[in-house]
Parts: structure tokens; sequence; C-alpha cells
């Protein structure tokens, strides 16, 4: 079986334009290179919902998109618990009690990465977990006991990029695999060598590339793309007015997308006829609807 690229939406709200684009993109990349493509709808969250995944589905296909693999991530439980159930085994995983704000107040040792957690759980003895299991009164989280500070991956579009690796949160303490894991194991059973996305989850990639060679993996190839941002320069959302492919229409969103990386191509294969990964824009583009 031939290696991969992927898009993995999370079905929690309708596709906009930027996803659109996004995804478009990592189509591109993966065709262009002769891979397949996985299409993975990561609907592990409670928050996220089967129709609003069968709608995304829908728009992908109605833009021209192909895939060679469909796959949901609830379907897969079995693959997280036997990767939580290997970090076990070889005694990596302990249970954490904290909330958020007591990350938030904890104390740090003065160079501590800005953001990592501060490992207030790391080395609990037997009577003090008991304790604050006690206090809690609520499941632990998993983390990964780590053993690096800062994890360097390269990007296609970044070059080498260094982030935080600190003891992240493998299984939530609502005992749902953290994205961080899923991710990570889906791209390994998958065959996915090759991650593009969007340029605000390049932080994630350290984490997921050290977590991958722990397991055993092989790190994928990197390309985060240039988000697109509304004339504020935040997210999109629907207080930006048209954003959705219902709303914007099949035609106009590809002559948009296409028209904002430089191309005249008008759908997809035309567009793959002038992919350049070397010349993507590398600043965000400022969506106007109108």
């Amino acid at each position: 079986m031939m290696n991969a690229g992927r898009f993995a939406p999370s079905p929690s709200a309708d596709l906009h334009i930027g996803n659109l684009r996004t995804a478009i993109l990592a189509w591109l990349f993966a065709r262009s290179t002769g891979r397949r493509f996985v299409m993975r709808v990561d609907d592990l969250d409670d928050r996220t919902f089967a129709d609003v995944g069968r709608r995304q589905l829908s728009d992908l296909a109605a833009i021209g998109l192909t895939w060679d693999v469909l796959e949901w991530q609830s379907e897969h439980r079995s693959r997280y618990d036997a990767a939580i159930a290997e970090l076990e085994g070889r005694s990596l995983l302990y249970e954490c009690y904290c909330s958020r704000r007591d990350i938030a107040q904890a104390p740090r040792a003065p160079h501590a990465p800005q953001g990592a957690y501060p490992g207030t759980c790391r080395d609990l003895t037997d009577s003090e977990r008991a304790t604050r299991r006690a206090e809690t009164n609520r499941p632990p989280a998993l983390r990964l006991r780590t053993d690096a500070v800062v994890h360097t991956v390269h990007d296609v579009l970044h070059g080498d990029y260094t982030g935080i690796v600190d003891d992240f949160v493998v299984r939530r303490g609502d005992g749902v695999p953290a994205y961080n894991l899923a991710v990570v194991v889906d791209d390994a059973a998958q065959r996915v060598d090759q991650v593009v996305r969007g340029d605000d989850l390049l932080p994630s990639s350290p984490r997921q590339a050290y977590l991958a060679r722990m397991l055993g993996y092989t790190e994928p190839v990197y390309a985060h793309v240039a988000l697109v941002l509304n004339e504020d320069g935040a997210r999109l959302a629907k207080r930006d007015g048209a954003v959705t492919l219902a709303e914007i229409g099949v035609p106009r969103a590809l002559a948009q997308i296409s028209g904002s990386l430089g191309w005249r191509a008008r759908d997809v294969e035309g567009m793959l006829a002038e992919f350049d990964p070397a010349a993507l824009p590398r600043t965000p583009w400022i969506y106007q609807p109108d």
C-alpha cells in the first residue's frame, strides 16, 4: 500500500472557505506527489455531529475532491486504546488530576517554556495520588512521561521548527483519546506520511512527531499552509458573511480559492496543473465575501 496525504475535518460546524482552501491544498500536495488521499472525519469529541460530517463530505466532493479512503475516527477506538496500553506497559504514562486553572496557577521552573505542563502530578507517590483522586472527585487524564523539553520538525513551507514537548495529555479525563494521540495513531495506521494543514497547528507538530517516534512510527513530512482570515485578522466565522459553500456556491468558491493562490484554474484538476509548493503564499489570505 502506497503512502498517503490526508484531510481531517472535525464535524463541529460546516466547512468555511478557509477549510475548503486547506482541503484543496492537502489534496494537491498528495496528488502531485503520487500519494493516496485519505479523508478522515475527526469525530471523537462529543461536540461533533454525524450530520455535519456528512455535509462536510458532500461539500468536499462538490468542489471536486476525490479520496481513496474514508474513515470516521469514532470507528477506531480500539486503535487508540492499543496505543495507550502500549505506552502504559512501558511505564510512559501517569495520571493527572490538574484542572486548567491548576496548571495556569502552578509555579514553574525559571526557564520552563511558556505553556508547558509544570509536572505537578508527574512524581506523586501512591498516597499523594489517592489524596488527589479524593480531592478532585473526577477521573484523571493520562499524560505522556517525556524526556525532552523541545523537539524540532522540518516543514516544507516553514523550514525547521522547534517547539515545546511537555508531558502532554494522551487520554482526557472523560476517557476520550486526546487529539495529539489520535492523530498520530491514525496517520500511522493509514500510512499517512504527508501532513498538510493550517499553520495554526504548526506548534502541535513537535509533540506529535515526538510521540510518533516513541511509538516507533516514521515522522511525516509537514506542510503548514497559511490561514484564511477576516478583515480584522481573526479566524473566519458566521458573522463574516457568506463563508460556507452553500452561501458562496461552488463556481465562485473555486474561483476565489484559485485567485487567492495566484492561479487561473477554476477546478481542482486545473489547479493541479498549476500547483507549485515553493510558490505558495506564506501570509494569510484576508477574505472579503463581497
